[in-house]
Parts: structure tokens; C-alpha cells; sequence
């Protein structure tokens, strides 16, 4: 996959599909205090919103979750604020501060997780990414041919172009009165961002990796990538930064241990064979997992949002495993789990 340019760092021309978004997405944990968040600000000019999904990982099987929408007609991405959460473009491609200062609502994972059913708290972020590689990814916009079919179909539904990049992170996360304090050191995590149509109800399944694996360097191992599942088969992209560069993946192969719902993974198996021949075995180990809800006309969808220790060639990093389901009357998995 390519190495992106600072331009890519800022918005996309806006096409006409009523859908396109310019999508923002971190994710951050640090095994010394046990602490770390997913959040995402989405711009969607022709459905006139932007939108914001924070949740943060807490000691203790805790989650603190806020989400806020605003009116927003035009594509800006010198405004990303919303809902109390605020992203700020310090350096094109190299620096991020993430800021919060909102109500949340607190919910225990080992308990009920629908939404309503915690408490409220108040929540204040403070933290800023700081890349580690370059952003790897691909520019689609305008592009009208496809490799194949599955490319073909997953471009009007998860978006054209995408990029990704690994990074620290440094600052804090505060709750009430409790504050943790996130070190460079040790917190790592990764950056994406897409652009182009995005509707949660249209893939069939999809399977996403972000892993940070500490190495003798500075930098380490990073992959991040996805499968997924389309009418016309499943479709694989993703990177390995190994050894000071960078390799697209050519195949994920997964297996999933699950918990007795039949629903939720335990433990992640990853295979990820790059274009260089290399085949990279993976196991991911789920702390805790929140399934975060959409619907789509009738289509329900849950994201089983992971937050994972993996393992990778006798050293231990962490990051997500994130299991994205279509769900039928039942709640079961439209798709079967591998």
C-alpha cells in the first residue's frame, strides 16, 4: 500500500452520493494504568451532520461513552468539534489532540451494556497522538475502476480512500474525581481516516485489526487491516510496518474463539500473509469487548468493538479486534462466524 502525503491529512472534494462522509477514528490504550478510548467524528455535508462517538476504556471492565450530532452542510475539517469532544490537526500526518469536556454515561461490561442502562458521569480528555509511521493507505476519490468485484463493492459502503498510521499517545483521561495519566512510553495505538460513501448496514461482516506489537527499536510492528465479507466474496486490505518499512496484506485467515452467546470473540487467531510472501501468525486476546449498535432502515448492526493483548513472534502489544455483525430477528450473525 502507498505512503500518503500531509494533503490527505485534510477534507476530500464532496461527490454526490447522499452517504459521503469524511471520517475521523483513534484509538489509544496504555497497559500501565489499565485506560485508553476508541472515538470517532464522522462529517457528512449531504446528510447535513457530523457526528461523534467517544468511549473509553476504564479500569475495572468500565466504559465511559459520548455521542452528539450537530448540523454541518459543508465539509470542514477545521471545525471537528462536537458533543463536548473536539479533534485538533497540530501537524499534518504527525500530531493530533484529542480534547473532552461532556456528560458520558458509565457502563459495566461484565453487566447490561444497552444504552440508558448506566449512570452519569462527567468526562474530560486531554490527549495528543504523535505518529510513529508514515500513513499508509489508499487515495480513491474519483476512482472509477476497480481491482475486482469485491472492491467494486465495498467502495460505495466503507468508503473510497482510507488511510492508516501508528502512534503514541500522552495526557490524560479524568472521571469525576479519578484521573489517569496516559505516558508516550507506553500508550500506543492507531489513526484512521476515510473518506467516501459509508453505510453501516451495507457489508455482509467484516473483521478489523489494529495492532501494536513493541519491538528493539523505537517503532516496533504495527499491522492494521480488514476482511470484508461482500456478495461477491470477501475482500482483504491492510499493511504490516515491519523492519523501517512498509508491506500491504494479501490474506487474513481468522479463527475466532467465542464466548457462550455464540456472538462475542474471546480470542482472535490471525494469520496475515503480506505481498512479500511473509506469513504473520497472530493471537489476539480480548480484555473486554463493547458491541456498539447501528441500524440501517431495517438492517441491524453491531460493531463488537475488542480491545485486545496480541501476541506476535514471543513479544506481547495491544490494540482492537473488531467484529462488525449483521444481525437477523434474533440477534444471531447474518454472516457465520470463522
Amino acid at each position: 500500500m502507498p505512503i500518503l502525503d500531509a494533503s490527505h491529512d485534510f477534507a476530500h472534494p464532496v461527490e454526490s452520493d447522499s452517504a459521503w462522509s469524511e471520517s475521523y477514528y483513534f484509538n489509544a490504550y496504555d497497559p500501565a494504568v489499565d485506560a485508553g478510548l476508541f472515538t470517532r467524528i464522522g462529517v457528512r455535508p449531504n446528510e447535513g451532520t457530523m457526528d461523534v462517538g467517544l468511549s473509553v476504556w476504564l479500569p475495572g471492565d468500565r466504559i465511559a461513552n459520548v455521542r452528539g450530532v450537530r448540523e454541518q452542510h459543508e465539509m470542514t475539517d477545521s471545525d471537528l468539534d462536537v458533543g463536548g469532544v473536539r479533534y485538533e490537526r497540530v501537524e499534518p500526518m504527525r500530531t493530533w489532540r484529542i480534547t473532552a469536556d461532556a456528560d458520558c454515561e458509565v457502563l459495566d461490561l461484565t453487566g447490561d451494556t444497552t444504552p440508558g442502562s448506566g449512570r452519569t458521569g462527567r468526562l474530560a480528555v486531554d490527549l495528543t497522538f504523535r505518529s510513529l509511521t508514515p500513513a499508509i493507505g489508499t487515495d480513491g476519490t474519483g476512482r472509477e475502476r476497480r481491482s475486482d468485484d469485491t472492491a467494486a463493492a465495498t467502495a460505495s459502503t466503507v468508503g473510497k480512500g482510507h488511510l492508516e498510521q501508528a502512534g503514541t499517545w500522552e495526557g490524560t483521561i479524568a472521571l469525576d474525581g479519578d484521573t489517569w495519566a496516559l505516558s508516550a512510553a507506553t500508550a500506543r495505538g492507531n489513526r484512521d481516516k476515510s473518506w467516501g460513501p459509508r453505510r453501516w448496514g451495507g457489508p455482509q461482516m467484516w473483521r478489523w485489526f489494529s495492532i501494536n506489537i513493541p519491538g528493539p527499536d523505537d517503532v516496533g510492528t504495527h499491522f492494521g487491516g480488514i476482511r470484508i465479507g461482500t456478495p461477491a466474496g470477501d475482500l482483504h486490505r491492510g499493511w504490516v510496518w515491519r523492519d523501517g518499512e512498509a508491506a500491504s496484506i494479501r490474506r487474513w485467515d481468522v479463527r475466532t474463539e467465542l464466548a457462550g452467546d455464540g456472538l462475542t470473540h474471546r480470542v482472535s487467531h490471525v494469520t496475515a500473509t503480506d505481498k512479500t510472501g511473509r506469513v504473520h501468525e497472530l493471537r489476539g486476546d480480548i480484555l473486554r469487548v463493547y458491541g456498539v449498535p447501528h441500524r440501517t432502515g431495517e438492517r441491524r448492526t453491531i460493531v463488537n468493538e475488542g480491545l485486545a493483548r496480541w501476541t506476535y513472534e514471543g513479544r506481547t502489544g495491544y490494540g482492537i479486534s473488531e467484529y462488525l455483525h449483521q444481525l437477523d430477528d434474533d440477534g444471531r450473525p447474518l454472516v457465520p462466524i470463522e
